[in-house]
Protein backbone atom coordinates (compact mmCIF):
# COMPACT_ATOMS: atom_id res chain seq x y z
CA UNK A 1 0.00 0.00 0.00
CA UNK A 2 2.87 2.39 0.73
CA UNK A 3 4.22 3.93 -2.46
CA UNK A 4 4.74 7.20 -4.20
CA UNK A 5 1.02 7.42 -4.84
CA UNK A 6 -0.48 6.01 -1.61
CA UNK A 7 0.09 7.09 2.01
CA UNK A 8 1.79 5.14 4.80
CA UNK A 9 0.16 2.30 6.73
CA UNK A 10 -2.37 3.28 9.40
CA UNK A 11 -1.29 3.37 13.02
CA UNK A 12 -4.17 3.29 15.51
CA UNK A 13 -4.86 6.66 17.17
CA UNK A 14 -1.97 8.43 15.47
CA UNK A 15 -2.99 11.63 13.68
CA UNK A 16 0.01 11.57 11.36
CA UNK A 17 -1.02 8.36 9.55
CA UNK A 18 -4.13 7.32 7.58
CA UNK A 19 -7.13 6.21 9.67
CA UNK A 20 -7.76 2.70 10.88
CA UNK A 21 -10.59 0.88 9.09
CA UNK A 22 -12.65 0.97 12.32
CA UNK A 23 -12.62 4.76 12.21
CA UNK A 24 -13.92 4.75 8.64
CA UNK A 25 -16.64 2.27 9.57
CA UNK A 26 -17.86 4.45 12.44
CA UNK A 27 -17.57 7.68 10.44
CA UNK A 28 -19.88 6.23 7.77
CA UNK A 29 -22.11 4.62 10.41
CA UNK A 30 -23.10 7.83 12.16
CA UNK A 31 -24.43 9.16 8.85
CA UNK A 32 -26.40 5.97 8.18
CA UNK A 33 -27.75 5.82 11.74
CA UNK A 34 -28.99 9.40 11.52
CA UNK A 35 -31.02 8.43 8.45
CA UNK A 36 -32.94 5.48 9.84
CA UNK A 37 -33.01 5.25 13.65
CA UNK A 38 -36.16 7.37 13.96
CA UNK A 39 -38.19 5.65 11.21
CA UNK A 40 -40.39 3.76 13.75
CA UNK A 41 -41.02 7.13 15.45
CA UNK A 42 -42.44 8.99 12.44
CA UNK A 43 -46.10 8.37 13.39
CA UNK A 44 -45.34 9.47 16.97
CA UNK A 45 -43.44 12.55 15.79
CA UNK A 46 -46.35 13.44 13.51
CA UNK A 47 -48.70 13.39 16.49
CA UNK A 48 -46.24 15.25 18.77
CA UNK A 49 -45.91 18.19 16.37
CA UNK A 50 -49.62 18.12 15.39
CA UNK A 51 -48.81 17.89 11.70
CA UNK A 52 -49.50 15.66 8.70
CA UNK A 53 -47.62 12.56 7.61
CA UNK A 54 -46.76 14.28 4.32
CA UNK A 55 -45.04 17.18 6.09
CA UNK A 56 -43.30 14.96 8.63
CA UNK A 57 -42.05 12.77 5.78
CA UNK A 58 -39.77 15.68 4.84
CA UNK A 59 -37.45 14.47 7.61
CA UNK A 60 -36.49 11.84 5.02
CA UNK A 61 -37.05 13.33 1.55
CA UNK A 62 -35.96 16.93 2.24
CA UNK A 63 -33.05 15.68 4.35
CA UNK A 64 -31.85 13.57 1.41
CA UNK A 65 -32.23 16.54 -0.96
CA UNK A 66 -30.15 18.81 1.30
CA UNK A 67 -27.60 16.04 1.68
CA UNK A 68 -27.35 15.77 -2.10
CA UNK A 69 -26.62 19.51 -2.42
CA UNK A 70 -24.09 19.44 0.41
CA UNK A 71 -22.18 16.62 -1.26
CA UNK A 72 -21.49 18.95 -4.18
CA UNK A 73 -19.60 21.16 -1.71
CA UNK A 74 -18.09 18.55 0.61
CA UNK A 75 -16.13 16.79 -2.13
CA UNK A 76 -14.44 19.88 -3.61
CA UNK A 77 -13.81 21.31 -0.14
CA UNK A 78 -11.96 18.14 0.84
CA UNK A 79 -9.95 18.14 -2.39
CA UNK A 80 -8.92 21.73 -1.67
CA UNK A 81 -8.43 21.79 2.12
CA UNK A 82 -8.06 18.11 3.01
CA UNK A 83 -10.28 15.31 4.30
CA UNK A 84 -9.57 15.83 8.02
CA UNK A 85 -10.62 19.47 8.48
CA UNK A 86 -13.77 19.11 6.35
CA UNK A 87 -14.85 15.95 8.17
CA UNK A 88 -14.35 17.48 11.62
CA UNK A 89 -16.25 20.60 10.57
CA UNK A 90 -19.17 18.60 9.21
CA UNK A 91 -19.42 16.49 12.35
CA UNK A 92 -19.25 19.58 14.58
CA UNK A 93 -22.18 21.28 12.80
CA UNK A 94 -24.13 18.02 12.92
CA UNK A 95 -23.75 17.82 16.71
CA UNK A 96 -24.99 21.38 17.20
CA UNK A 97 -27.94 20.75 14.89
CA UNK A 98 -28.89 17.61 16.81
CA UNK A 99 -29.13 19.68 20.00
CA UNK A 100 -31.44 22.00 18.04
CA UNK A 101 -33.78 19.17 17.05
CA UNK A 102 -34.19 18.20 20.69
CA UNK A 103 -35.08 21.77 21.69
CA UNK A 104 -37.47 22.48 18.78
CA UNK A 105 -40.85 23.93 19.75
CA UNK A 106 -42.63 23.32 16.45
CA UNK A 107 -42.35 21.30 13.26
CA UNK A 108 -40.76 24.11 11.21
CA UNK A 109 -37.93 24.74 13.66
CA UNK A 110 -37.44 20.99 13.94
CA UNK A 111 -37.21 20.59 10.16
CA UNK A 112 -34.71 23.46 9.92
CA UNK A 113 -32.37 21.79 12.41
CA UNK A 114 -33.00 18.43 10.74
CA UNK A 115 -31.73 19.88 7.47
CA UNK A 116 -28.59 21.15 9.24
CA UNK A 117 -27.99 17.62 10.45
CA UNK A 118 -27.28 16.74 6.82
CA UNK A 119 -23.68 17.93 7.28
CA UNK A 120 -23.04 14.49 8.78
CA UNK A 121 -23.02 13.34 5.13
CA UNK A 122 -19.37 14.38 5.16
CA UNK A 123 -18.74 11.03 6.84
CA UNK A 124 -20.27 9.05 4.00
CA UNK A 125 -18.65 11.10 1.22
CA UNK A 126 -15.19 11.29 2.71
CA UNK A 127 -14.95 7.69 3.92
CA UNK A 128 -15.13 6.67 0.23
CA UNK A 129 -12.65 9.33 -0.85
CA UNK A 130 -10.23 8.37 1.93
CA UNK A 131 -10.35 4.72 0.88
CA UNK A 132 -9.59 5.76 -2.70
CA UNK A 133 -6.70 7.91 -1.41
CA UNK A 134 -5.27 4.80 0.23
CA UNK A 135 -5.85 2.04 -2.36
CA UNK A 136 -6.01 1.41 -6.14
CA UNK A 137 -9.51 0.93 -7.69
CA UNK A 138 -10.19 -2.83 -7.50
CA UNK A 139 -8.73 -3.01 -4.00
CA UNK A 140 -10.68 0.13 -3.08
CA UNK A 141 -13.92 -1.64 -4.08
CA UNK A 142 -13.08 -4.50 -1.73
CA UNK A 143 -12.17 -2.11 1.09
CA UNK A 144 -15.34 -0.06 0.58
CA UNK A 145 -17.27 -3.32 0.70
CA UNK A 146 -15.73 -4.25 4.04
CA UNK A 147 -16.22 -0.72 5.41
CA UNK A 148 -19.89 -0.69 4.46
CA UNK A 149 -20.36 -4.24 5.74
CA UNK A 150 -19.13 -3.14 9.15
CA UNK A 151 -21.13 0.06 8.85
CA UNK A 152 -24.40 -1.84 8.46
CA UNK A 153 -24.10 -3.34 11.93
CA UNK A 154 -24.93 0.06 13.45
CA UNK A 155 -27.98 1.03 11.33
CA UNK A 156 -29.18 -2.58 11.49
CA UNK A 157 -29.87 -2.17 15.19
CA UNK A 158 -30.86 1.49 14.77
CA UNK A 159 -34.56 0.99 13.95
CA UNK A 160 -34.80 -1.71 16.62
CA UNK A 161 -33.39 0.65 19.24
CA UNK A 162 -35.47 3.50 17.83
CA UNK A 163 -38.67 1.48 18.17
CA UNK A 164 -38.00 0.61 21.80
CA UNK A 165 -36.81 4.14 22.64
CA UNK A 166 -39.97 5.57 21.06
CA UNK A 167 -42.24 3.35 23.15
CA UNK A 168 -40.29 3.86 26.37
CA UNK A 169 -39.18 7.50 26.24
CA UNK A 170 -40.57 9.18 23.11
CA UNK A 171 -38.96 10.18 19.82
CA UNK A 172 -36.40 12.50 21.48
CA UNK A 173 -34.50 9.52 22.87
CA UNK A 174 -33.44 8.43 19.37
CA UNK A 175 -31.93 11.84 18.64
CA UNK A 176 -30.18 11.77 22.01
CA UNK A 177 -28.59 8.44 21.13
CA UNK A 178 -27.46 9.79 17.74
CA UNK A 179 -25.85 12.78 19.46
CA UNK A 180 -23.93 10.56 21.88
CA UNK A 181 -22.69 8.39 19.03
CA UNK A 182 -21.72 11.51 17.06
CA UNK A 183 -19.64 12.80 19.96
CA UNK A 184 -17.79 9.48 20.11
CA UNK A 185 -17.06 9.55 16.38
CA UNK A 186 -15.91 13.19 16.51
CA UNK A 187 -13.39 12.32 19.23
CA UNK A 188 -12.20 9.27 17.28
CA UNK A 189 -11.71 11.25 14.06
CA UNK A 190 -9.75 13.89 15.98
CA UNK A 191 -7.45 11.25 17.44
CA UNK A 192 -7.03 8.81 14.52
CA UNK A 193 -7.57 10.50 11.16
CA UNK A 194 -4.38 11.68 9.52
CA UNK A 195 -4.66 13.59 6.25
CA UNK A 196 -4.81 11.28 3.19
CA UNK A 197 -5.24 13.88 0.46
CA UNK A 198 -1.67 14.27 -0.74
CA UNK A 199 -2.55 16.26 -3.84
CA UNK A 200 -4.65 19.22 -2.68
CA UNK A 201 -5.94 21.51 -5.41
CA UNK A 202 -4.72 25.07 -5.71
CA UNK A 203 -8.11 26.69 -5.12
CA UNK A 204 -11.72 25.87 -4.33
CA UNK A 205 -12.83 27.45 -7.61
CA UNK A 206 -10.44 25.14 -9.46
CA UNK A 207 -12.32 22.15 -8.10
CA UNK A 208 -15.61 23.40 -9.55
CA UNK A 209 -13.89 24.11 -12.85
CA UNK A 210 -12.86 20.46 -12.83
CA UNK A 211 -16.46 19.22 -12.70
CA UNK A 212 -16.84 19.33 -16.52
CA UNK A 213 -14.03 16.79 -16.71
CA UNK A 214 -16.22 14.42 -14.71
CA UNK A 215 -19.43 15.37 -16.48
CA UNK A 216 -17.90 14.53 -19.86
CA UNK A 217 -17.01 11.02 -18.71
CA UNK A 218 -19.48 8.44 -19.98
CA UNK A 219 -18.24 5.93 -17.45
CA UNK A 220 -18.72 8.34 -14.54
CA UNK A 221 -22.39 8.71 -15.47
CA UNK A 222 -22.75 4.97 -15.87
CA UNK A 223 -21.45 4.37 -12.36
CA UNK A 224 -23.36 7.33 -10.89
CA UNK A 225 -26.68 6.30 -12.44
CA UNK A 226 -26.18 2.68 -11.37
CA UNK A 227 -25.59 3.83 -7.80
CA UNK A 228 -28.43 6.35 -8.02
CA UNK A 229 -31.13 3.96 -9.19
CA UNK A 230 -29.92 1.03 -7.08
CA UNK A 231 -30.08 3.16 -3.94
CA UNK A 232 -33.24 4.86 -5.29
CA UNK A 233 -35.17 1.64 -4.75
CA UNK A 234 -34.03 1.64 -1.12
CA UNK A 235 -34.81 5.33 -0.57
CA UNK A 236 -38.29 4.83 -2.02
CA UNK A 237 -38.65 2.03 0.52
CA UNK A 238 -37.59 4.41 3.32
CA UNK A 239 -40.23 6.91 2.21
CA UNK A 240 -43.05 4.37 2.04
CA UNK A 241 -42.16 1.71 4.61
CA UNK A 242 -43.44 3.56 7.71
CA UNK A 243 -46.86 4.00 6.05
CA UNK A 244 -47.02 0.42 4.76
CA UNK A 245 -45.91 -0.91 8.14
CA UNK A 246 -48.62 0.95 10.06
CA UNK A 247 -51.56 1.09 7.65
CA UNK A 248 -51.16 -2.05 5.51
CA UNK A 249 -49.36 -4.42 7.91
CA UNK A 250 -50.58 -2.97 11.27
CA UNK A 251 -47.16 -3.21 12.94
CA UNK A 252 -46.09 -1.59 16.21
CA UNK A 253 -42.93 0.62 16.23
CA UNK A 254 -40.81 -2.04 17.96
CA UNK A 255 -41.94 -4.67 15.43
CA UNK A 256 -40.98 -2.39 12.53
CA UNK A 257 -37.50 -2.13 14.01
CA UNK A 258 -37.08 -5.88 14.07
CA UNK A 259 -38.27 -6.34 10.49
CA UNK A 260 -35.87 -3.64 9.28
CA UNK A 261 -33.09 -6.05 10.24
CA UNK A 262 -33.87 -8.02 7.06
CA UNK A 263 -32.72 -5.05 5.01
CA UNK A 264 -29.49 -4.55 6.91
CA UNK A 265 -28.65 -8.25 7.04
CA UNK A 266 -29.09 -8.46 3.28
CA UNK A 267 -26.98 -5.36 2.76
CA UNK A 268 -24.27 -6.67 5.06
CA UNK A 269 -24.22 -9.95 3.13
CA UNK A 270 -23.84 -8.08 -0.16
CA UNK A 271 -21.03 -5.99 1.30
CA UNK A 272 -19.27 -9.17 2.39
CA UNK A 273 -19.51 -10.56 -1.13
CA UNK A 274 -18.11 -7.29 -2.49
CA UNK A 275 -15.25 -7.33 -0.03
CA UNK A 276 -14.48 -10.96 -0.80
CA UNK A 277 -14.87 -11.08 -4.59
CA UNK A 278 -14.75 -7.58 -6.17
CA UNK A 279 -10.98 -7.66 -6.63
CA UNK A 280 -11.24 -11.07 -8.29
CA UNK A 281 -14.44 -10.64 -10.30
CA UNK A 282 -14.13 -6.94 -11.15
CA UNK A 283 -16.21 -3.86 -10.42
CA UNK A 284 -18.57 -4.08 -13.36
CA UNK A 285 -19.66 -7.70 -13.13
CA UNK A 286 -20.23 -7.44 -9.37
CA UNK A 287 -22.28 -4.30 -9.95
CA UNK A 288 -24.46 -6.02 -12.54
CA UNK A 289 -24.97 -9.08 -10.36
CA UNK A 290 -26.13 -6.85 -7.51
CA UNK A 291 -28.59 -4.94 -9.68
CA UNK A 292 -30.13 -8.18 -10.95
CA UNK A 293 -30.41 -9.54 -7.38
CA UNK A 294 -32.23 -6.39 -6.19
CA UNK A 295 -34.66 -6.58 -9.12
CA UNK A 296 -35.40 -10.19 -8.24
CA UNK A 297 -36.29 -9.15 -4.68
CA UNK A 298 -38.87 -6.60 -5.85
CA UNK A 299 -40.38 -9.05 -8.36
CA UNK A 300 -40.67 -11.58 -5.53
CA UNK A 301 -42.49 -9.05 -3.36
CA UNK A 302 -44.89 -8.14 -6.15
CA UNK A 303 -45.67 -11.81 -6.81
CA UNK A 304 -46.36 -12.52 -3.14
CA UNK A 305 -48.66 -9.50 -2.74
CA UNK A 306 -50.56 -10.34 -5.94
CA UNK A 307 -50.98 -13.89 -4.65
CA UNK A 308 -52.63 -12.50 -1.51
CA UNK A 309 -49.71 -13.08 0.86
CA UNK A 310 -49.79 -9.61 2.43
CA UNK A 311 -47.53 -10.26 5.40
CA UNK A 312 -44.51 -8.53 6.99
CA UNK A 313 -42.27 -11.36 5.80
CA UNK A 314 -43.46 -10.89 2.21
CA UNK A 315 -42.61 -7.21 2.42
CA UNK A 316 -39.43 -7.09 4.51
CA UNK A 317 -38.13 -10.53 3.51
CA UNK A 318 -38.20 -9.53 -0.15
CA UNK A 319 -36.53 -6.24 0.71
CA UNK A 320 -33.71 -8.36 2.13
CA UNK A 321 -32.84 -9.29 -1.47
CA UNK A 322 -32.83 -5.61 -2.38
CA UNK A 323 -30.39 -5.04 0.47
CA UNK A 324 -28.24 -7.97 -0.71
CA UNK A 325 -28.17 -6.59 -4.24
CA UNK A 326 -27.36 -3.05 -3.12
CA UNK A 327 -24.59 -4.39 -0.92
CA UNK A 328 -23.01 -5.84 -4.06
CA UNK A 329 -23.77 -2.89 -6.35
CA UNK A 330 -22.98 0.21 -4.30
CA UNK A 331 -19.39 -0.48 -3.12
CA UNK A 332 -18.39 -1.27 -6.70
CA UNK A 333 -20.29 1.63 -8.25
CA UNK A 334 -18.82 4.01 -5.66
CA UNK A 335 -15.31 2.67 -6.26
CA UNK A 336 -15.86 3.27 -9.97
CA UNK A 337 -17.13 6.82 -9.34
CA UNK A 338 -14.01 7.83 -7.40
CA UNK A 339 -11.65 6.03 -9.81
CA UNK A 340 -12.74 7.66 -13.08
CA UNK A 341 -10.45 10.60 -12.30
CA UNK A 342 -8.33 9.74 -9.21
CA UNK A 343 -7.07 13.33 -8.78
CA UNK A 344 -10.71 14.40 -8.34
CA UNK A 345 -11.74 11.62 -5.94
CA UNK A 346 -13.40 13.94 -3.43
CA UNK A 347 -15.28 15.91 -6.08
CA UNK A 348 -16.32 12.70 -7.83
CA UNK A 349 -17.57 11.22 -4.56
CA UNK A 350 -19.54 14.38 -3.85
CA UNK A 351 -21.05 14.69 -7.33
CA UNK A 352 -21.86 10.97 -7.45
CA UNK A 353 -23.40 11.16 -4.01
CA UNK A 354 -25.47 14.18 -5.06
CA UNK A 355 -26.84 12.26 -8.04
CA UNK A 356 -27.58 9.28 -5.82
CA UNK A 357 -29.25 11.16 -2.97
CA UNK A 358 -31.00 13.71 -5.18
CA UNK A 359 -32.75 10.89 -7.01
CA UNK A 360 -33.39 9.13 -3.72
CA UNK A 361 -35.00 12.25 -2.26
CA UNK A 362 -37.37 12.49 -5.20
CA UNK A 363 -38.34 8.83 -5.09
CA UNK A 364 -38.80 8.94 -1.32
CA UNK A 365 -41.09 11.98 -1.54
CA UNK A 366 -43.16 10.52 -4.39
CA UNK A 367 -43.50 7.18 -2.60
CA UNK A 368 -44.79 8.89 0.52
CA UNK A 369 -47.25 11.01 -1.49
CA UNK A 370 -48.72 8.18 -3.60
CA UNK A 371 -49.48 5.72 -0.82
CA UNK A 372 -52.97 5.55 0.66
CA UNK A 373 -55.25 2.98 2.27
CA UNK A 374 -56.89 2.51 -1.13
CA UNK A 375 -53.67 1.88 -3.09
CA UNK A 376 -51.98 -0.26 -0.44
CA UNK A 377 -48.28 -0.94 -1.05
CA UNK A 378 -48.46 -1.21 -4.86
CA UNK A 379 -47.23 2.31 -5.82
CA UNK A 380 -44.16 1.72 -3.67
CA UNK A 381 -43.52 -1.73 -5.15
CA UNK A 382 -43.76 -0.49 -8.76
CA UNK A 383 -41.46 2.46 -8.04
CA UNK A 384 -38.87 0.15 -6.51
CA UNK A 385 -39.14 -2.26 -9.44
CA UNK A 386 -38.66 0.47 -12.03
CA UNK A 387 -35.68 1.93 -10.18
CA UNK A 388 -34.00 -1.49 -9.82
CA UNK A 389 -34.45 -2.33 -13.50
CA UNK A 390 -32.94 1.00 -14.59
CA UNK A 391 -29.92 0.17 -12.39
CA UNK A 392 -29.52 -3.06 -14.38
CA UNK A 393 -29.56 -1.08 -17.64
CA UNK A 394 -27.01 1.42 -16.30
CA UNK A 395 -24.72 -1.44 -15.26
CA UNK A 396 -24.94 -2.92 -18.76
CA UNK A 397 -24.08 0.51 -20.18
CA UNK A 398 -20.88 0.66 -18.09
CA UNK A 399 -19.90 -2.81 -19.31
CA UNK A 400 -20.53 -1.73 -22.91
CA UNK A 401 -18.34 1.38 -22.51
CA UNK A 402 -15.59 -0.73 -20.92
CA UNK A 403 -15.56 -3.12 -23.87
CA UNK A 404 -15.15 -0.26 -26.32
CA UNK A 405 -12.87 2.09 -24.38
CA UNK A 406 -10.81 -0.38 -22.38
CA UNK A 407 -10.32 -1.07 -18.69
CA UNK A 408 -8.73 0.98 -15.95
CA UNK A 409 -5.50 2.79 -16.75
CA UNK A 410 -2.91 4.17 -14.38
CA UNK A 411 -4.58 7.61 -14.25
CA UNK A 412 -8.18 6.46 -14.29
CA UNK A 413 -10.70 5.32 -16.88
CA UNK A 414 -10.27 6.27 -20.51
CA UNK A 415 -13.65 6.81 -22.11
Amino acid sequence: MTSENYPARPVWLRRTTPPHVTTLVLVASVSALNTNIFLPSIPGMTAYFHTSYGLMQLVISAYLAVTAVLQLLIGPLSDRFGRRVVLLGGLGIFLLATVGTLLSANIYVFLAFRMLQATVASGMVLSRAIVRDMFPPDEAASKIGYVTMGMTLVPMVGPVLGGYLEQAFGWQASFGLVMAFGLLVFALVWADLGETNRHKSDSFAAQFRAYPELVRSRRFWGYALTAGFASGAFFAFLGGAPFVSKVVLDLQPSEVGYYFAFVSLGYMGGNFLSGRYSQRVGLNRMMLAGSVTASFGVVLMLGLFLAGFVHPLAFFGSIGFVGLGNGMTLPNANAGIVSVRPHLAGSASGLGGAVMLGGGAGLSAVAGALLSEKTGAYPLIFMMLGSSLIAVLASLYVISVARKAGELGAEGFAD
